[in-house]
Formats: C-alpha cells, structure tokens, sequence
C-alpha cells in the first residue's frame, strides 16, 4: 500500500472511533464514563494530530519520519497491574448505555488494530515503525474497553477470561 493512502486510510479509522467516543461521552450522565471516555477521546485525537503531521510532511517534502507518540493509556501490563485496585461506581441507570458504548468501541478498537497489524504489513520497512506504534497504542486501547466492559458487566470475566467458575464451588 501506498504511504499517502495508509496514511488518510488511517485517519479515517482514528476519526471514527474518537467519534464514537465524543458521543459516548456526550451521552452519559456517568462522571467516571465521561472521564474513561474523555480520555480515550484525547487519546485518539492525538493519532488524528499525528498522522495528519506525518501526512503534511509527506505532501510538503516526499519523505516522513515516524515521530514520537505518546498515548496517555497505559500499556497492558499496567492496565493489568492496575486493574485490581479500579473501584469504578457507576450508577445504574447509565450501566446499560454504558455497556453499549463500551461494545461498540471494543469492536471498533479491534477493527482498528486489525486495519493496523494489516497495514505494518503492507506498507515498506521505513514506514513500518509508525504504524506499528499506533498498533500498539490500538491493542493497548483494546485491552482498557475489554477491562472497563468485563468490570461493568460483572459476568466473572476479566480481560475476556473466567475469573471463577460457580459449578466448581
């Protein structure tokens, strides 16, 4: 794939899903939502800013380094680590829209990580590096919604995994 198409192809994924997650936050009346929302919304923004400057400065002078980026979500082994400590309260009555926003941002995060992982892929060895930190960050993101959504929806899973079996009780 051509640098110039990854690149807008890109953006139009990390518009999206901040998108989704400006309205997420817009829709609850959950402070706690609106504060993991919030967060994952400026996260997002950060990827539009960036692979906007990296396209501007492949339009402008034929080339493009892959620049530091920075994502205000922790890494898995610290959502991880962290996870047990996350005491969320979160009122009933935005339980539900909650959880939806949630679903639909985890498929969207798993889209885009997939678009990603694809994308490192295809693009040439001296553009990879760029795209495979926004895989990162995307992989990274996926793990926070699956731990906000497997918290809120108290199901015994965790990060997608059984946390305890009530028949072996």
């Amino acid at each position: 794939m051509k640098l110039e198409s990854a690149i807008v192809s890109a953006l139009e994924f990390e518009n999206r899903i901040r998108d989704l997650y400006i309205e997420a936050g817009t829709r609850t009346g959950d402070a706690a939502a609106k504060k993991i929302f919030q967060a994952l919304a400026n996260d997002e923004q950060r990827h539009v800013d960036y692979l906007e400057s990296r396209l501007d400065e492949w339009q402008r002078l034929g080339v493009v380094t892959a620049a530091v980026l920075d994502s205000i979500i922790p890494d898995k082994t610290a959502i991880r680590r962290e996870a047990a400590a996350l005491k969320s309260k979160i009122s009933a009555d935005t339980r539900g829209l909650k959880q939806q926003m949630l679903s639909r941002a985890l498929e969207m995060e798993i889209e885009t990580s997939r678009f990603y992982r694809e994308l490192v892929d295809q693009v040439s060895s001296e553009h990879r590096a760029m795209f495979s930190r926004l895989l990162e960050i995307e992989d990274n993101h996926v793990e926070a919604v699956q731990f906000e959504l497997d918290h809120l929806s108290q199901t015994g899973f965790w990060f997608g995994f059984e946390e305890f079996d009530m028949e072996s009780v």
